[in-house]
């Protein structure tokens, strides 16, 4: 199987989408000189050119193609091309309609945008196909192709005839028969049993709530539905080039891929992250996406889209900072990333997309951007040969899982304040504010490699996946859970007792009686024990009865569930029923880390300050704007980013960053 180090070849892939038929020839040969000066050794090419590419059904048109592809070679640039199938062309909607999406509603999503169309469209995957097969066959020998990129943020969901008859052919393959499904299903509530086939439909717009388990296994569907678009395209190009690597960008925490079942089908996983510059947490949700990201390849993977500066789809669009595109570039170097690209190299002058950021800024080469982008190839040409291919240990893994997210999320659940992608930010900030690496695990996965394992809230659990946890702890391995896991099954049917009995074992817990989730601007007093400090819970509180033999780490104060336990540790398994507030949120992780012998990456960091170790190489990266002075560990080490030797101690400015390399023996 070809890998990303099949592409990059000892080095940091710099560079980033390329969208050269919106601008007029004359413009390309600027572009290779800036592209030289800036240091990108890298393009995306043909992401959103069918229409260019086959102007009507059938007629090709790839002479413009030719030319870019042989100007990117003859400047030294790779290209990572790509299927262009995510943005079907007018004429196909207008001439096939049934290949476009439609809503809950049953309305149309017509063309005049992107990503509009139905996956399971059997017209659609024919030109796709054929357009796939013919440009696989243009380009196979071509010396620029490095990648393949295939589509581009797969998202749409679809409600129309089609793919009503394609999720039974799914339900089919899945509960066999109907007495399964029914049974699966639940569907003796509100009289929905269904008797034949036929009958079933998408979760379309109904007159109040969805069966949740119907709306989950559409969930499921719509994302193996997608791959199967993938992996069709996919087949095709590594038929004609089996030694190039092929992938296909994920959006960061997107809840319409089951990303881990995709990852599985990627040479390469990449991933589009872009971080809100005015978040004071930013670079924490940047450092989570890569290293989960880095977990879903296993190894090193591809920033495939980031903002050069601001975006367009936020009610207020800010610009990055001077030196804030820089950090967080290297911050993915950091945690595993062997490429480091953006949307896109120039700017538009037009389209929906003109007042996003690129590379190449309306402002030009004479810019803070471009002067920016240029100082961080550069760096990355020094770090390459260093750190390409090298791994990122971690000894902690946070739980993760797309069923448990999409169950949570149903409607008529008990609070809707409840989001489960904060909720695993929240866990992810204590550890990463501890100095602690973190991997990111599947609840099934292999998880013996692990000092500790932090389930933050899953909700759904298999029994595979409650049998991996208490297997886990069993071995020794130090499990902290949080609020409102294990309550339902794979069918998203509530387990009896309201956890399932394994998990009640392992954690102490008698009885769940109530769940008491909480108001937006409320919270629970918690006063700990044994040298927890009190604290104040939010989002959701539970009732629980602890068995005997179970330690009460901290208890709640005060109203209905005064007395209760608010953190219960049963050996080497805790249960947190409530999200503590940050701060004690990350005390309570730095706690039962150092008691699992995890330690920091490096220890006394100021605040703001992030050490991860990639391979040998130590990075330093400075989250704040005022100046701060860190202490090394012993030893001379090299800066990768300047060259210079240091010892001691090192100080770092606004936004400030180094990499170091040990010399003679240092630690």
């Amino acid at each position: 199987m070809p890998s990303l180090h099949d592409a990059t070849a000892g080095r940091i892939l710099f560079g980033g989408d390329y969208n050269p038929e919106q601008w007029p020839e004359e413009v390309w040969a600027e572009d290779v000189r800036l592209m030289r000066e800036a240091g990108v050794n890298t393009v995306t090419v043909g992401v959103f050119s069918w229409a260019r590419i086959e102007p009507r059904p059938g007629i090709r048109d790839f002479g413009w193609l030719d030319r870019v592809m042989d100007l990117m070679h003859g400047a030294g640039i790779g290209v990572v091309l790509a299927t262009p199938t995510s943005s079907p062309p007018p004429w196909m909607g207008a001439l096939h309609p049934q290949t476009l999406p439609r809503a809950e509603d049953g309305s149309v999503v017509w063309y005049g945008s992107r990503q509009h169309f139905c996956a399971s469209s059997p017209v659609y995957r024919r030109y796709a196909a054929a357009l796939t097969e013919d440009l696989a066959a243009r380009y196979a020998d071509h010396p620029a192709l490095t990648v393949w990129h295939i589509n581009n943020e797969y998202c749409t969901s679809c409600y129309c005839d089609e793919t009503a008859a394609h999720f039974r052919r799914w339900l089919i393959e899945r509960h066999t028969t109907l007495d399964a499904l029914n049974e699966a299903w639940g569907t003796a509530f509100w009289s929905q049993g269904y008797a034949d086939w036929e009958e079933i439909l998408p979760p379309r717009k109904a007159q109040y709530l969805h069966n949740p388990a119907q709306v989950l296994d559409f969930r499921r569907f719509t994302s193996d539905a997608l791959l199967e678009c993938y992996r069709a395209e996919r087949d095709i190009v590594a038929r004609h080039t089996p030694g190039v690597p092929v992938t296909t960008n994920f959006m960061p925490l997107w809840s319409g891929q089951d990303a881990w079942a995709w990852a599985e089908h990627e040479d390469i996983v990449s991933v589009d992250v872009y971080p809100d510059p005015q978040d004071p947490w930013g670079g924490q949700y940047n450092a989570m996406l890569g290293d989960m990201t880095r977990s879903q390849a296993g190894g090193p993977w591809m920033l495939m889209e980031q903002a050069a500066g601001a975006v367009n789809w936020r009610p207020v669009n800010r610009p990055k900072p001077a030196g804030l595109n820089r950090l967080w570039s290297l911050q993915s170097v950091a945690r595993g990333a062997d490429a480091v690209c953006y949307f896109q190299w120039r700017q538009s002058r037009q389209g929906a997309e003109k007042f996003h950021s690129a590379m190449v800024p309306h402002a030009g080469e004479h810019s803070r951007g471009f002067r920016e982008i240029a100082r961080i190839g550069a760096e990355l040409a020094e770090l390459g040969e260093a750190v390409e291919g090298a791994p990122v240990a971690a000894g902690v893994a946070v739980l993760h899982d797309w069923d448990a997210w999409w169950a949570s999320g149903q409607a008529g659940r008990p609070s809707t304040l409840v989001d489960y992608p904060e909720v695993v930010r929240a866990w992810h900030r204590g550890l990463w504010e501890n100095g602690v690496t973190t991997a990111f695990a599947r609840p099934e996965g292999d998880l013996s490699g692990y000092r500790v394992v932090v389930v933050p809230q899953l909700h759904l659990l298999s029994d595979a996946a409650i049998d991996n946890l208490v297997a886990y702890a069993a071995g020794g391995g130090t499990l902290v859970c949080g609020f409102f896991t294990g309550v339902a099954d794979r069918e998203n049917r509530i387990r009896p007792g309201g956890m399932d009995a394994r998990l009640r074992a392992l954690f102490g817990i008698r009885a769940v009686h109530e769940w008491w989730p909480l108001d937006a601007d409320a919270t629970v007093e918690c006063g700990g024990t044994g040298g927890t400090e009190a604290f104040e819970g939010l989002l959701w509180s539970e009732e629980l009865e602890a068995e005997d033999g179970a330690e009460t780490v901290a208890a709640y104060r005060g109203g209905e569930l005064d007395g209760l336990p608010a953190v219960l540790r049963n050996g080497t398994a805790w249960y947190v029923s409530t999200l503590p507030e940050p701060a004690s949120l990350a005390a309570l992780l730095a706690r039962i880390t150092a008691g699992a012998g995890v330690r920091p990456v490096l220890e006394g960091l100021p605040a703001g300050v992030e050490a991860v170790r990639r391979g040998p190489v130590l990075f330093l990266l400075h989250h704040g704007t005022g100046p701060v002075s860190v202490e090394l560990p012993a030893g001379d080490h090299l800066d990768l980013l300047t060259g210079a030797k240091t010892s001691g101690r090192v100080e770092l400015g606004r936004y400030g960053v180094v990499a170091l390399r040990p010399l003679d023996g240092a630690a």
